[in-house]
């Protein structure tokens, strides 16, 4: 940073989901300091949309043992459905103590619950930091699933019968059932992190006119290739892919 302060990330071993983070000060802080700003994003990998309510928490914590883990400073944001996620993170100089060990901690949460935490080792300079890349914090998270009931929008990148309801609605357990425009059907869907299978799928054997019964041959085949999910909160939608990670359906929520 400036006036000869650097911002050095050093790792600390057993402190998983946390940057270790060093002012290195020459002399102490004079009291007419300014306030500083750290300005970076957050962003992670996995294939997982986070709900509206989500929330990017960052913060400075310091280390020194009269001060076990105090937090030095924090900033909370919304996620905003958006990756990378910004942050800007203010704290007074003036607080910074020669000797003192701070690390950064960035945590996405849901309803107070950690979802994700930083768990690499980070290196930066200055004000503006590179990017921090967060992992799954499987323990604390929520197990997902696209339970609702879900309205087809679209087969395949293909339009469908704007009279005609193709549905499926999953429970928290993952008990289907569902109406493929003709026949009712119910079974099983198998979810795991992102990965989803549906089956044995066991359907009515009604007749119907050919463009219904083409509709829903085309959406249970759909489901049967079905191998990941995806729910957009933001828009209320389901996306389902196949083993080639081509979207084949896109359901709206009901």
């Amino acid at each position: 940073m400036s006036d000869g302060k650097t911002l050095n990330l050093l790792s600390r071993r057993g402190l998983l989901g946390f940057a270790s983070l060093v002012l290195a000060l020459p002399v102490a802080a004079p009291a007419h300091a300014k306030e500083r700003i750290l300005r970076g994003t957050v962003s992670y990998r996995e294939r997982i949309a986070l709900p509206p309510r989500a929330i990017l928490e960052v913060s400075i914590i310091d280390l020194a043992p009269d001060a076990p883990e105090s937090i030095f400073a924090v900033t909370q944001t919304r996620t905003r459905n958006q990756l990378p996620i910004p942050y800007r993170l203010r704290f007074d100089d003036t607080r910074i103590r020669r000797g003192h060990t701070y690390m950064l901690q960035a945590r996405i949460l849901v309803d107070g619950k950690v979802w994700f935490a930083t768990a690499t080792r980070h290196q930066i300079r200055g004000p503006i930091q590179p990017e921090v890349l967060v992992q799954r914090v499987a323990a604390q998270a929520e197990a997902p699933i696209p339970k609702g009931k879900w309205l087809a929008e679209s087969i395949r990148n293909g339009g469908v019968i704007d009279n005609l309801q193709s549905t499926i609605e999953i429970t928290a357990d993952g008990q289907v059932t569902g109406k493929g425009g003709c026949n009712g059907f119910g079974g099983k869907a198998t979810v795991t992190g992102d990965k989803i299978s549906f089956g044995p799928l066991v359907a009515t054997q009604m007749a119907c006119p050919p463009a219904i019964m083409d509709q829903e041959t085309k959406f249970l085949g759909a489901l049967n290739d079905a191998r990941r999910w995806l729910v957009d909160d933001q828009r209320g939608k389901l996306i389902l892919f196949d083993a080639a990670n081509k979207e084949i359906l896109l359901l709206a929520r009901m």
